[in-house]
């Protein structure tokens, strides 16, 4: 029996970070936002494999932002609460001032 634990908000936000991190993930949620999906589904129009798919979605499980619903012998995904799509849709209108001295790619190590 698994037992379901609240995150502190400062955790939630963590596993949000977590998971946006990742160009993948970050596609994942933006496309489950407009509607859940099938993972072969969501791997075609992402351009990635399954198993890339496969990986992704269990991190997102993981963290909390996705769930799987069982639908005959395929399983779909949506996101685990109505206010995340507006949340990401917000996040996609921020507009951020990057110093390009400190922050200049993917592998910034600003802390």
């Amino acid at each position: 029996m698994s037992e379901t634990v609240t995150l502190t908000h400062t955790a939630a936000l963590a596993r949000l970070g977590h998971a946006l991190s990742d160009d993948t993930r970050t596609r994942i949620l933006l496309a489950l936002r407009e509607a859940p999906a099938y993972p072969s589904d969501l791997a075609d129009a992402l351009g990635v494999s399954r198993q890339v798919m496969s990986n992704q979605l269990a991190c997102l499980r993981g963290c909390g932002l996705v769930e799987s619903i069982p639908d005959g012998r395929r399983t779909w995904y949506r996101l685990t609460d109505e206010r995340l799509a507006p949340a990401l849709d917000d996040l996609l209108r921020l507009v951020l001032a990057v110093d390009p001295t400190c922050c200049a790619g993917p592998d910034c190590t600003c802390a």
